[in-house]
């Protein structure tokens, strides 16, 4: 089973730090992970994600175009199947209300604990396979 992981955040270097914090688990095969710049691109490749197996989406809040926040109904209109994990480098209580109130299953500040995050992975994996 190809198992995706969508990483949805407009800072380029974003892509390179989630390859190395997880470039075991990719090696490896455990899952895949596809990288969007945009919340529009994001609509698309959760459209286009038929064939894999996504199990989870995150999501940076603050974008240009359209925020996480506006992205996080219109992607579980698409998937309601998969949990959304917001990120903000700002976790103010409103924030958190806000993506909860929209659907998010999480909020993670910045900088990302992926001690935290890779424990929330494991378990979705382990939920897929």
């Amino acid at each position: 089973m190809n198992l995706l992981i969508l990483v949805v955040d407009d800072e380029p270097d974003v892509e390179l730090l989630f390859r190395q914090q997880f470039r075991r688990d990719l090696r490896a095969g455990r899952f895949t992970m596809a990288f969007a710049q945009s919340a529009f691109a994001a609509l698309d490749a959760i459209s286009g994600a038929a064939d894999a197996s996504l199990i989870l989406i995150l999501s940076d809040i603050n974008m240009p175009g359209m925020s996480g926040l506006d992205l996080l109904p219109k992607a579980k209109e698409i998937r309601p199947d998969v949990p959304v994990i917001m990120i903000t480098a700002y976790g103010d209580a409103e924030t958190k209300r806000k993506a909860l109130e929209r659907g998010a299953d999480a909020l993670l500040t910045k900088p990302i604990d992926f001690l935290a995050l890779r424990s929330e992975i494991d378990t979705r994996v382990e939920k897929a396979a």
